[in-house]
């Protein structure tokens, strides 16, 4: 699989941006500990869906660009690669928080 370079960069920088002050070399935060604030789970994957929206829209623009004559394909291929990858990336997860949700119910009370 052949992955765009501007996609890797975007989920590393993602990525460290989850991770704060582990990045920067420091300690990872306590479970409990108050004085950090981070996003809700919810915010996260609001903020993750508006990303895949996102991608969706600029690959319709680089689609529409090219069919008016000026786009180039490969612009609309890296767009649609892009919103693949994060179509993928949103359905695995909601495939996890299925799988978990399942798992809790199953749990004995």
């Amino acid at each position: 699989m052949n992955v765009p370079f501007s996609a890797a960069v975007n989920a590393y920088g993602a990525t460290a941006n989850l991770t704060g002050p582990a990045s920067a070399g420091g300690a990872l935060p306590e479970l409990g500990d108050k004085g950090v604030a981070g996003p809700s789970f919810g915010e996260l994957l609001n903020s993750g869906l508006e990303q895949v929206v996102e991608a969706g829209r600029a690959s319709d623009q680089a689609g529409m660009n090219l069919v008016n004559g000026r786009g180039d394909i490969v612009d609309v291929v890296t767009a649609l690669s892009e919103t693949e990858i994060a179509m993928e990336t949103m359905v695995t997860i909601r495939d996890k928080v299925i799988s978990s949700y399942e798992t809790i119910m199953r749990m004995p009370i």
